[in-house]
């Protein structure tokens, strides 16, 4: 919330984790690894799930994986989920955690361009492909 984001607070099977969204997309923050100190843990995940809606094109996971350094992405059964993880052993500071948010929000961005924009170009591929098949003018 300190970073200007609104927050909500959500347990499930006594597993807590907080929902939040940017630039209109949801996502959740887990956290993973408990400390020695209750109640703290040495690590935390930014998590984005998108309901996919019929067949994702080939290799769309794999080119983000590639072309990105932060944030991976998987599809887990109908869902693309986008990861990040991020590491707090041994303490930040507030503007690290700043850091690692705007980072996230910056990744949120980028995915939705890359998924608008590879659609948009397996669309165009798909076309080409149907295009091929049509006879010339005059060629029947």
């Amino acid at each position: 919330q300190d970073a200007g984001y609104r927050v909500n607070r959500s347990e499930q099977n006594g597993v807590v984790q907080l929902l939040s969204a940017s630039q209109g997309i949801g996502y959740a923050v887990r956290f993973g690894n408990p400390a020695a100190t209750p109640a703290s843990y040495l690590d935390f995940t930014f998590s984005c799930a998108l309901r996919v809606q019929g067949e994702l094109p080939a290799g769309l996971t794999e080119r983000w994986n590639l072309s990105r350094r932060f944030g991976r992405l998987s599809q887990q059964g109908e869902f693309l989920v986008m990861e990040m993880d991020v590491i707090v052993a041994g303490g930040v500071s507030p503007a690290n955690l700043r850091s690692h948010i705007e980072l996230w929000d910056r990744l949120l961005q980028e995915f939705i361009a890359y998924l608008r924009d590879y659609s948009r170009l397996a669309a165009e591929q798909q076309g080409m492909v149907q295009d091929a098949g049509q006879p010339v003018d005059g060629e029947a």
